[in-house]
């Protein structure tokens, strides 16, 4: 039996709207173009922000990244992040082949710091307090994360559980579909997802939506997919790119929101909160040395 055959590397992509342009049909000639003008730029951006850009729909614009040979518009971003960046870049956007290490320092330092300060610009604070209201009269609240915000959304929900509020995280993609098929109007969900694009969570916050429950959404600030899912939206602001071996500042930015987010819930249910501290500090004590 043989194995399966590999993805094949996309590469040249602007090589490739060339070649086709001529035979595109007009609502697909309009987005190619868009691309092909704005590479650097799109490289940063979601699919919704694409469609709107180009007068488009979201589906025209995944359609014509399956033309040109992807699986949909965030592997045509990476394989124009590889068309145009230096290879050092996909360790950090800012770095040089060259830097030292008092370079490096800076500027991963200097990179978080910068998203924290544009992220505590960027949170809308009635949505924060929208966001706390809803938590505190939910019976349950969910977490959804996949891949970089699934430790996110394993720590969102062990801070929940901390100040006494009955959490659960889900970062499994078939368990957050379970999940969120089971929600209901007494049920909280909080989505965490830089992008707002990912299909999974974008599929289990639906799902969560549909069944009634209130959805919540941490999110890089911009279009997105995720935000036809939500009721409320904390915004983060980091500069991320989608070349990066890992998202390290955009979960800078999510953790700060996160943490926000449960001392603002554990200053509404003070003498709960406290207690409840109180109770797990010493049931966790003894796990202590």
């Amino acid at each position: 039996m043989t194995a399966p055959a590999l993805p094949v590397r996309l590469m040249n992509i602007l090589d490739r709207i060339s070649v086709i342009r001529a035979d595109l049909a007009p609502t697909a000639g309009r987005i190619a173009d868009f691309i092909a003008e704005n590479a650097a730029d799109v490289v940063h951006m979601s699919v919704t922000e694409v469609a709107e850009r180009s007068g488009a729909s979201e589906g025209s614009v995944v359609g014509l990244c399956q033309q040109l040979g992807a699986r949909g518009f965030q592997q045509i971003k990476m394989a124009l992040a590889r068309d145009l960046v230096q290879p050092v870049q996909f360790i950090h956007e800012d770095l040089l082949p060259e830097d030292g290490l008092a370079e490096v320092v800076s500027k991963i330092f200097g990179g978080g710091l910068q998203a924290l300060q544009d992220t505590r610009n960027a949170l809308d604070l009635n949505a924060l307090g929208r966001a706390v209201a809803a938590i505190r009269k939910a019976k349950r609240v969910e977490v959804f994360g996949i891949g970089s915000a699934a430790p996110i959304a394993e720590d969102a929900n062990y801070r929940l559980l901390r100040i006494g509020i009955n959490a659960r995280a889900s970062v499994d993609s078939h368990v957050q579909a379970i999940t969120a098929s089971l929600c209901d109007p007494e049920v909280a969900v909080i989505t965490i997802s830089h992008s707002g694009s990912t299909i999974e969570t974008l599929t289990a916050t639906k799902l969560a939506k549909e069944a009634g429950a209130t959805t919540i959404a941490v999110t890089n600030f911009g279009r997105s997919p995720l935000l036809a899912h939500v009721d409320i939206v904390l915004h983060t602001l980091a500069r991320e790119t989608q070349f990066r071996t890992e998202a390290m500042t955009s979960r800078i930015a999510q953790l700060a929101v996160i943490d926000t987010l449960i001392a603002a819930l554990a200053l509404a249910d003070y003498d709960r909160s406290v207690a409840t501290i109180d109770k797990t500090f010493d049931v966790l004590s003894v796990k202590r040395v």
